[in-house]
């Protein structure tokens, strides 16, 4: 999630243009303590290869992949309530990579693990194709200047990486409260191969994810939430 800071990168391989921009940003000695003292166990370092993640979570679970968490509250919440999942949270932003490490020690979560890399070359280099349960990208930066939209991170082909990342019955699971952002995401997720989606436009909300602070404070606005989820077909069953 993100309410200033472009968070991750969505260009597509070969190009230079990001979705985020790296800035100097505060960190409170409880984040800096945390990243400190935490990274070493939940952090992965980027690798030019896939690493194991059934050594690395201790199971087999299904591996959900955050990307640009935030100060990551909703994802150590929806990883608190479902223990039987794994949850890979990508950030650039060291504040928040601080303050998740911060929650998954409070609360005890051994499901987390975090990536403090740039999307875009963890999924090309690290996230082998089809092994993906589900993708999560909640308020992602909008760019609403035309002249931005380019670095939008929900945008073919990068949305094409996303599919081919995802196992059968997978999904992408997006969320904004920008309405033209809205549109343009549902047309691209709408144009990748191997995306369906299983309501008429947008979908409606799903129960599990907790409000953030970040989101309440644009219903404040009267901004409307506006949620995505689009499916992966499911595996054919043998004989089928």
């Amino acid at each position: 999630m993100s309410n200033a800071e472009p968070l991750v990168s969505g260009c597509s391989p070969g190009r230079q243009i990001k979705s985020y921009v790296l800035r100097a940003g505060r960190i409170s000695e409880a984040q800096r303590r945390s990243w400190e003292t935490l990274a070493p166990v939940y952090c992965i370092p980027f690798e030019e290869g896939p690493p194991d993640f059934s050594l690395i979570f201790g199971n087999h679970n299904p591996l959900i992949i955050e990307i640009g968490f935030g100060m990551g509250i909703a994802t150590a919440l929806i990883a608190e309530k479902n223990p039987g999942k794994n949850y890979l949270g990508l950030e650039v932003h060291r504040p928040g990579v601080g303050r998740l490490l911060w929650e998954i020690a409070g609360r005890g979560l051994k499901n987390i693990r975090i990536i403090e890399h740039d999307a875009v070359e963890v999924l090309e280099k690290m996230i082998p194709p089809a092994s993906v349960a589900g993708f999560h990208v909640f308020f992602p930066d909008p760019w609403p200047k035309k002249r931005h939209h380019k670095r939008r991170l929900i945008t073919r082909p990068f949305t094409d990486t996303l599919a081919l990342k995802l196992r059968p019955g997978g999904y992408v699971y997006m969320v904004t409260d920008w309405a033209h952002y809205a549109d343009w995401a549902l047309a691209e997720l709408s144009a990748t191969p191997g995306l369906v989606n299983p309501h008429q436009g947008f979908a409606p909300p799903r129960d599990w994810r907790p409000q953030t602070k970040f989101e309440a404070k644009g219903l404040a606005k009267e901004l409307q939430t506006r949620e995505l989820y689009f499916e992966t077909a499911p595996a054919e069953l043998p004989g089928v």
